[in-house]
């Protein structure tokens, strides 16, 4: 709007908690609204109109309630006004009269068409009448979503060093208004007062010697527009906050909804994943300038549904890290304006385009129809950066209505698999495709939570031997005759004992496995014939392709181990492994991966560790296979000897020809559970069960009941 506008309405409001720069900071309902309309060509004023607003008494306690009773029949019988507030309307009814009425007195005063709304500062509007009409799902007149700020226009003239610092008084003062206006009630009718203020401060800068012109309204963004932040782009420090304690379910538009009469950058909400992808309760949001990012903070713990959401301070990097993407594909599909994102999660590996546009658009006339805006340009799969899917999918619909029909498929089966369905940003969709696109081919295990080795380096030298393979991607039920199937001609290269299966934390089968082969370029030729080849399970109908990658013994050992590849050494193992071969194998030692001279040097003596397997000749004592067994913290590879007849068995010595020893092991908690918690730490030793003892209160160890000792066999070496 560049031409002055024919009528202004000087516009004031009031609630039932705080007032002046704290107005609308504690979430109080609107309670009086009061206006008059100013002439501006004429330089005239209209009468003074106010409406009293009946607050919504639906969320108040019986107590309230009684206490409101008893406080308006003593209003009543001192014959004050309560009888105007309790037949007041609500404030959807007062907003439409409001409307209404100002209407009618401008078509009524005949000098134009052109209204716009006058208001002392932002908060009567961004933080009063919008939040409010937003959380009770009411429909805001079109007057409101353009205002003057007096404040600002007032600045243009006589400038102050802080918006903050004017109001109403200071601006009649400054323009040198007669002070006896100061003299009024002003407990009583302060709002109708300080609108009488506001309406001379008006007509002050419309006539000599200001002349001022009221043309370029603000503006409060009617809805929020979804659009793609770059990695590139600058986002300014004082315009991100971080919003905490949201909903699990809730959208960018909610999250736009809370921050009604606010103006968001355009794709400027952007919700935080947890590390599986979900949803935390945390949003990033960019707003157009650092005033409104201020008007934000003022929210803080106020009310989305029934949970308070914390407003805090953020930076442009932490919305970048976010938001921001690089992907040309990613940019291409999110390009399209106006367009509703489902994200897809479960998917089955092998889904295409179209079984992804025969899900939403099925043949069957019973089933809701839902078609994918734009076809297979419609659909972004999500893969990982050698191009293996992740199970992850987004949809764009054209409208709410094709979204919502999509969202009603949740759980439905596509495939053999349960489909999981949720509404999405393009936020989340920078998001999530960052993250894949930076996950590394060979997971890594997480930091332990406490150093239980020296902080050296044992990652693998650059330049190994690629002597080794790792499969990847096996069936779950796979066994070793499995393998041994798979690898066809190649099974002649394996070397003795050369076969290494994963198992997760709960030691069942992860799904990966490692071979030792007899030369890298059999190895290398075992990869590039059989990668991606499919294995079947005898013990089950499912197949699955396998991965199939080349890597040197030193790779293989520190993945086995759960190395850090951060520099920092080992750390806690993530899964236990076992050391499989097949039945014609001879069960030959395993040789160390350092000798005993060499890793003596590299641990001092505290810090000692196991650093070679007891050689086991076949024929040997198992332990129960109910034993939960954890691999220890080795230089080795881990696992003793066993076979595909033996597998969950711990092997240990026959006999011990040597006499006993005693191991201390101070630092045991005080809540210990006694022998069978330390027969589970020594797992795999050989040791006679009355051997076992603690000294919890006894003459020897007084002075530190927490010391145990156990007799030690002198092959034991001992951490």
């Amino acid at each position: 709007m560049t031409a002055q506008v024919d009528y202004l309405v000087v516009v004031f409001t009031a609630t039932s908690g705080a007032s002046g720069d704290l107005l609308g900071s504690d979430e109080k309902e609107l309670v009086q609204l009061v206006w008059q309309l100013v002439d501006v060509k004429n330089k005239k004023l209209g009468k003074v109109n106010e409406l009293l607003i009946k607050p919504d008494l639906s969320d108040l306690t019986e107590e309230k309630e009684e206490e409101d009773v008893v406080e308006e029949s003593v209003e009543q019988e001192n014959g004050s006004g309560a009888d105007c507030v309790y037949k007041a309307p609500s404030v959807d009814k007062a907003l439409n009269m409001f409307h209404l009425q100002l209407t009618n007195e401008v078509n009524s005063a005949g000098a134009g068409t052109s209204v716009c709304l006058c208001t002392d500062g932002q908060l009567h509007i961004r933080q009063v009448i919008h939040p409010e009409a937003a959380s009770k799902n009411i429909l805001v007149p079109d007057c409101f979503y353009s205002f003057v700020d007096l404040r600002k226009e007032f600045k243009k003239h006589f400038p102050a060093p802080d918006l903050k610092a004017l109001n109403v008084h200071t601006m009649a003062e400054c323009i040198l208004l007669t002070r006896h206006l100061f003299t009024l009630t002003f407990h009583v009718l302060l709002p109708v007062y300080a609108l009488q203020v506001m309406s001379s401060v008006v007509l002050a800068l419309l006539s000599e010697p200001f002349c001022h012109t009221f043309s370029n309204p603000e503006r409060v963004s009617e809805k929020f527009e979804s659009g793609t932040c770059s990695k590139m782009e600058k986002v300014c420090n004082n315009t991100v906050i971080r919003a905490r304690g949201l909903p699990w379910q809730s959208s960018d538009q909610d999250i736009a909804r809370f921050f009604r009469g606010l103006n968001i950058a355009k794709g400027g909400v952007a919700l935080c994943l947890n590390a599986q992808g979900r949803r935390n309760g945390e949003a990033l949001v960019r707003f157009v300038s650092e005033e409104h990012r201020e008007l934000a903070l003022q929210r803080h713990k106020h009310h989305m549904g029934n949970r308070y959401i914390e407003v805090y301070k953020a930076t442009g990097d932490d919305f970048l890290k976010i938001a921001g993407g690089t992907s040309h594909e990613v940019a291409m599909f999110l390009s399209r304006e106006d367009q509703i994102i489902v994200r897809m999660r479960g998917l089955p590996f092998t889904a295409t385009h179209e079984q992804v546009l025969a899900f939403f658009s099925p043949e069957d006339e019973l089933k809701e129809t839902c078609p994918v805006s734009g076809g297979k340009d419609g659909i972004l799969f999500v893969r990982y950066p050698d191009g293996r899917p992740t199970g992850d999918a987004f949809v764009l619909f054209a409208c709410e209505e094709h979204a919502q029909c999509a969202l009603r498929k949740h759980k439905e089966i596509l495939g053999k698999r349960y489909i999981e369905l949720f509404k999405s940003t393009a936020a989340e969709v920078q998001q999530v495709l960052n993250r894949y696109s930076s996950t590394p081919l060979i997971s890594v295990a997480p930091a332990p939570l406490m150093p239980v080795l020296p902080t050296v380096s044992l990652l693998p030298p650059p330049g190994g031997v690629r002597d080794c393979l790792r499969l990847r991607g096996l069936p779950y039920t796979a066994s070793i005759e499995d393998i041994l199937t798979f690898l066809g001609e190649f099974t002649q290269d394996i070397r003795p004992h050369g076969v290494h299966m994963v198992l997760n934390q709960q030691g069942r089968p992860s799904g990966d496995c490692f071979i030792q082969m007899t030369s890298a370029e059999r190895a290398l030729q075992a990869s590039q014939r059989l990668h991606k080849h499919v294995m079947s399970s005898q013990r089950g109908a499912n197949s699955r392709y396998v991965e199939v990658f080349p890597c040197s013994a030193e790779e293989m050992g520190l993945v086995l181990m759960g190395g850090s590849l951060s520099g920092t050494g080992l750390s806690p193992p993530p899964c236990k492994s076992r050391r499989l071969s097949p039945p014609s194998y001879s069960f030959t030692p395993a040789p160390p991966v350092l000798p005993p001279e060499a890793a003596a040097a590299l641990y001092p003596p505290i810090g000692q560790v196991v650093l070679a397997p007891r050689p086991l000749p076949p024929g040997h004592a198992y332990y129960p296979a109910s034993a939960q067994l954890y691999m220890n913290y080795a230089a080795y590879y881990p696992s003793p000897p066993g076979s595909p007849n033996t597998l969950g068995f711990f092997p240990s010595p026959s006999s011990i020809a040597s006499p006993g020893g005693l191991v201390r092991m101070p630092g045991l908690t005080y809540n210990s559970n006694g022998v069978k918690e330390l027969i589970n730490a020594v797992q795999g030793y050989q040791y006679a069960p009355e051997d076992a003892f603690m000294h919890a209160h006894g003459p020897v160890h007084t002075h530190d009941p927490t010391r145990t000792l156990l007799t030690q066999p002198k092959e034991w070496v001992c951490i």
